[in-house]
């Protein structure tokens, strides 16, 4: 029951942030800057506010903190998630403020998420099993802090990477942390159950200004917070795996970008017209809304087949 005030609150919070936050971000000329390489039908957003993440993490974290118990796990999830939202914040701060539009350069990027890792990994005190569906959890042993930088890495840059068009990532990643919620809550973790579903909530406020045509774009402030939380509770659950298949819209649009630059490369050819994936079916004559469309049904489906992998792998 918690889990779904927290839902409603995250909701309204965002709701509630929008219109407030909005007309200060124009004011500031917080607008966001379209890279010329992207989509030329891109272009018309320039000047869309950006750092709308402020409105999620004030959604996300207040409800949590509210409805759910505090414990040393949800610390370390909100750890997690903070830590990504500080890092975004400063990538956008660059880009927004100090008109660099690349912000902060992937080593610096990096080493922030390294750092972040390195510190659950010592400090937060982690078992080293990992859930494998039909098996029985097994001991990594030191192999569990690779995993655990690997996931939280490739996570956060994922999410990062849907992020793209106008409600994309906040309506994946709703969808995600839905099914995370119910796994959470299966599993005997109401903490992360409620982190799951204020990130829920507030991903659906977030919508009523981001989807198309957005009003106010997460920037990099929303994108690698959502991507914190979904890492942790992946790593929190010890269902790595499992983030995978729930997870598997922003497994392909990370995937696509990596098939990409190493064929490109290698040979000098392109798989995709545009990586991330999202941009080759646009470019390809899909409108930006049939897109969102199908990445979240594609989202929704991976879902339903992960709960259905956790219950009967259980």
């Amino acid at each position: 029951m918690n889990a779904l005030f927290a839902l409603a609150l995250g909701f309204i919070l965002v709701l509630g942030a929008g219109p407030v936050l909005i007309p200060q971000l124009h004011r500031l000329k917080f607008g966001q800057s379209i890279r010329e390489e992207g989509p030329q039908s891109h272009q018309a957003k320039s000047g869309t506010p950006t750092m709308g993440g402020l409105m999620i993490i004030l959604g996300l974290v207040l409800a949590t903190l509210v409805f759910a118990q505090w414990t040393l796990e949800l610390f370390l999830a909100l750890f997690v998630v903070v830590g990504h939202f500080i890092l975004g914040f400063i990538d956008d701060y660059i880009k927004v403020v100090k008109k660099q539009n690349l912000g902060l350069k992937a080593r610096q990027k990096f080493l922030g998420q390294l750092i972040i890792a390195v510190l659950v990994a010592v400090y937060g005190g982690l078992q080293n099993d990992l859930w494998i569906p039909f098996c029985e959890n097994i001991d990594l042993g030191f192999l569990f802090y690779f995993l655990l930088v690997f996931v939280m890495v490739g996570t956060t840059n994922a999410v990062n990477l849907t992020d793209g068009l106008d409600g994309l990532a906040s309506g994946t990643v709703a969808v995600a942390a839905f099914f995370y919620m119910l796994v959470c809550a299966a599993m005997g973790k109401p903490e992360l159950a409620v982190l799951s579903a204020a990130t829920v909530g507030a991903c659906l406020g977030f919508l009523k200004f981001n989807y198309h045509p957005a009003k106010i774009f997460m920037g990099d402030t929303g994108s690698l917070a959502l991507g914190g939380v979904m890492a942790a509770v992946g790593i929190l659950t010890h269902t790595e795996i499992l983030l995978a298949v729930i997870g598997f819209v922003f497994v392909c649009e990370a995937l696509s970008v990596i098939i990409q630059v190493i064929s490109f490369q290698s040979t000098g050819k392109r798989v995709f017209l545009m990586s991330p994936v999202h941009h080759h079916f646009e470019l390809k004559g899909w409108s930006e809304t049939k897109v969102v469309w199908v990445f979240w049904t594609v989202g929704f489906i991976a879902g339903v087949a992960g709960l259905a992998l956790f219950v009967l792998g259980a």
